[in-house]
């Protein structure tokens, strides 16, 4: 039983996922989103601890799949059902473990011998967006924000928008919410923006990006990782997790100047997808049972070790705890101070 007391909040998407793994086996219009996801790398950790979800969804967004996501132990009070639909279609076909393409769809399904999905038809090819301004279907106000979820103590804002990433942390902020982390958007993550990221940084008790955004920001700046995590630190948020794509991590703890790398656990992997956002659910979960930078990516670096073994958002919350707790352990002798 959950405590009815949320926690933790996860602003972010819920989205139909059309999964192609590297073996041609398909899984369509199943429940995802970084949001969900990242609140199940909570949950493995913190099955106590209710976490809420903050989303926009539209009306076409099937009804089955809320009550599911509730059945697990999330809050969903956060989530806004518009009064129209919403396309929150992803496809991503996995040309290996840890790399996917999100165009063409219709060429992955044939490759694979697959039938294409009618859910699929007329999908658009994905386009990034690098604006400072524009509203999405999907971004956030401040009205999406229930008051109780004020009142929770930590929070993990999941990719979205510029615009959603300037606005939410502040938002956050006027509650009671004293850890707040974040995973950016790789639209932002240019040179474009290299002045607004201090805004985005401003507050945060950890930053999370992959590598391929970290070096994308720093393109003709810097190339050394810890150069580029130190000048983050300064922005006023000490703890920058870089996240590498084989699921291992860069930890750098701008209040001691520490720098550790953390190797991915040797996982059985059936799929990487919403690995990346367990991590981050993981993390937050691991900082708030122990406030330490580089327990808690362990925590989330195991918590992701459990969820690739499987797909499908709730794959994890069916392991065996002391599995969790097992590996754990195996994994702080692996840890590597730089």
């Amino acid at each position: 039983m959950t405590n009815s007391i949320l926690r933790a909040v996860f602003p972010g998407l819920l989205q139909r996922d059309f999964v192609l793994l590297p073996d041609g086996k398909a899984y369509n219009d199943i429940p995802g989103g970084n949001a969900l996801y990242a609140a199940v790398g909570w949950l493995i950790w913190q099955p106590q601890e209710t976490p809420g979800i903050i989303a926009r969804v539209g009306e076409d967004y099937p009804q089955a799949w809320l009550t599911e996501i509730g059945r697990h132990g999330i809050d969903l009070k956060g989530v806004r059902v518009q009064s129209q639909p919403l396309d929150l279609r992803n496809f991503r076909a996995y040309l290996d473990p840890y790399h996917y393409t999100q165009d063409e769809a219709i060429v992955h399904y044939s490759k694979h011998g697959q039938s294409f999905p009618k859910a699929l038809l007329g999908y658009p090819p994905f386009k990034p967006t690098f604006s400072r301004t524009r509203v999405e279907p999907t971004s956030l106000r401040s009205t999406d924000i229930p008051a109780e979820y004020l009142n929770s103590t930590a929070a993990h804002i999941s990719p979205m928008d510029y615009l959603t990433h300037n606005l939410i942390p502040a938002i956050l902020h006027q509650g009671t919410i004293t850890t707040l982390t974040l995973a950016p958007s790789p639209e932002y993550m240019n040179p474009i923006f290299w002045f607004d990221i201090p805004q985005i940084l401003m507050g945060l008790t950890a930053f999370l990006p992959t590598e391929n955004m970290l070096r994308n920001l720093f393109k003709e700046r810097s190339e050394d990782i810890w150069e580029m995590a130190e000048e983050l630190s300064q922005f006023g948020c000490d703890i920058i997790v870089i996240r590498k794509e084989d699921l291992s991590q860069y930890v750098y703890d701008g209040l001691g100047h520490n720098h550790w790398f953390i190797p991915p656990y040797p996982a059985r992997i059936i799929s990487t997808h919403g690995g990346g956002e367990i991590f981050c659910g993981g993390f937050l979960a691991g900082y708030r049972l122990t406030y330490d930078p580089l327990e808690a990516a362990l925590y989330g670096n195991i918590a992701a070790s459990l969820a690739v073994e499987g797909i499908g958002p709730f794959y994890a919350l069916d392991a065996e705890p002391r599995l969790a707790a097992a590996r754990l352990e195996s994994l702080r002798q692996a840890v590597r101070k730089c």
